[in-house]
């Protein structure tokens, strides 16, 4: 981004830079960061914010003199929170009837970069270079820009590690340097912080894209699939981003147990160390793995009220739709009742519908239940003796339609479709009438399956008894 003067023009309209321009910006950054980027909190109630800001401004008071910002906690609060400046945002939580306040990414813009004036008494270059050797080999890593060199670098990495290996099984190893483990801590917590500063803006985009939602459903006098359309398509544009990914895969990588107990076996062996203990308790990050998953929460939450807003306009959409269908029935019954006993002169339009005698059926007209006659079996049955060869009827065949759906998906193999008489041709019939009939009852159910029964087709085949046949039957195919 070049800074052009036309830029910087439209940025004088951006919160941060009201904000730095504010008479009282020197009130409202030191507020702001001794009670949420201080004490590391996200959200806090209107009543602690408010009690907060009257023993800040009595403290300046009591510095500065009693005339120095004569207004009160809340009217300061009211102000910062209002729609003209947007240095914090006011809101009633999912659970809970009190009001919190969370900052806007404007403000936390200005007090990160205002922090970055301040002299640092310690800067990690050495981890530093090391992140932007290791980000360089991930990106080479990914893209696969040359295999052989990848080949060559994990050979060296491999035997490095078997160095390491034999050295730390001999006894041998090197002290810690309290140095490089104060320095990477540091940068640890940098990038942390920056991750969680990310989170809210993550976090404001979908607000946003909940506000113009909310407002194109107010004004819009579109259809209904066009506003939604519209709507969904700004959806997946955030969701499609590089942003909205990489939100997903971090939140599919904080969620899973594994990556939470390692995150805190790591947080709590590098915590005992005496080089961090000695280090400021505000650059602690004991607690960073609860305040990432509630970061994404957050963001979880404002894109819950997208889809729930887009669901209440439904509905509303759905019984209005409704509403006027039950009116126009309505008017038409009126219509009907008022010309039933003077009907108007036959004229081209006009329909006459023949009477229609309703069939009532009454409960009451319904025959009495009747418990089934028992059948009582003499006990002196003889045993009679046939006149007929009952062989018959021990040899009946079953056909498995398993079977013969497996032999039509090989048969379709290849193949866009295939009928009945290439089937038979593929897989002889070997169960006779049966099984062609088995053929043609899976094909009734199958939607991808078509009888013509204006077409016949003629197919060959052997009966039980060696006898070859012929059955004249509908065309069927089976189509993949």
């Amino acid at each position: 981004m070049e800074m052009e003067y036309e830029y910087l023009v439209g940025l004088k309209k951006h919160p941060s830079w009201r904000l730095l321009n504010a008479d009282s910006a020197p009130l409202i950054i030191s507020f702001f960061y001794r009670v949420f980027t201080k004490e590391n909190r996200r959200t806090i109630p209107a009543e602690e914010m408010t009690s907060k800001l009257e023993d800040y401004l009595f403290h300046l008071r009591t510095i500065l003199g009693k005339d120095a910002y004569p207004r009160s906690a809340k009217a300061y609060l009211d102000e910062w929170s209002g729609g003209e400046t947007g240095y914090l945002r006011k809101f009633y939580p999912a659970r809970g009837e009190e009001e919190e306040f969370d900052l806007t990414p404007a403000s936390e813009k200005v007090i990160e970069w205002l922090a970055a004036f301040a002299s640092s008494r310690f800067v990690g270059t050495e981890s530093r270079l090391l992140t932007v050797f290791r980000l360089l080999r991930e990106i080479v890593k990914e893209a696969m820009v040359d295999p052989d060199a990848e080949i060559r670098r994990l050979e060296e990495e491999k035997r490095r590690i078997e160095r390491e290996l034999s050295a730390l099984k001999a006894g041998q190893y090197a002290p810690a340097d309290s140095t490089r483990i104060r320095e990477r801590f540091i940068e640890a917590h940098h990038t942390a912080r920056r991750l969680l500063f990310d989170f809210r803006q993550v976090e404001e985009n979908f607000r946003q894209l909940d506000r113009k939602t909310r407002e194109k459903i107010a004004v819009s006098e579109a259809a209904k699939g066009e506003l939604l359309d519209d709507i969904f398509g700004e959806q997946d544009a955030i969701n499609g981003s590089d942003q909205g990914k990489s939100f997903r895969a971090f939140w599919q990588y904080i969620m899973s147990p594994a990556s939470q107990e390692e995150l805190q076996s790591l947080l709590d062996q590098i915590l005992a160390l005496p080089e961090i203990r000695a280090l400021d308790g505000d650059e602690r990050l004991g607690r960073i793995r609860f305040q990432l998953i509630d970061a994404g929460e957050r963001v979880n939450v404002t894109c819950a009220q997208l889809v729930e807003q887009l669901r209440k306009f439904l509905d509303d959409q759905t019984w209005l739709e409704n509403k006027r269908i039950m009116e126009i029935i309505r008017q038409i019954e009126k219509k009907a009742v008022r010309i039933r006993s003077n009907p108007p002169p036959q004229k081209p339009g006009f329909t006459h519908v023949d009477h229609i005698k309703p069939e009532i059926g009454l409960p009451m007209a319904r025959g009495l239940f009747h418990p089934p006659v028992r059948i009582t079996v003499d006990d002196q049955v003889e045993m009679g003796h046939g006149n007929f060869a009952s062989d018959i009827l021990y040899r009946q065949q079953s056909v498995d339609e398993k079977i013969l759906r497996q032999r039509i998906r090989r048969a379709l193999k290849g193949r866009t479709q295939v009928t009945l008489a290439q089937i038979c041709e593929s897989f002889p019939v070997d169960k006779g009438v049966s099984e062609l009939l088995g053929y043609l009852h899976i094909a009734c159910k199958d939607d991808n399956a078509v009888v013509e029964t204006d077409a016949n087709t003629s197919i060959l085949y052997t009966d039980t008894n060696g006898q070859r046949r012929k059955a004249i039957m509908p065309e069927v195919i089976f189509v993949r």
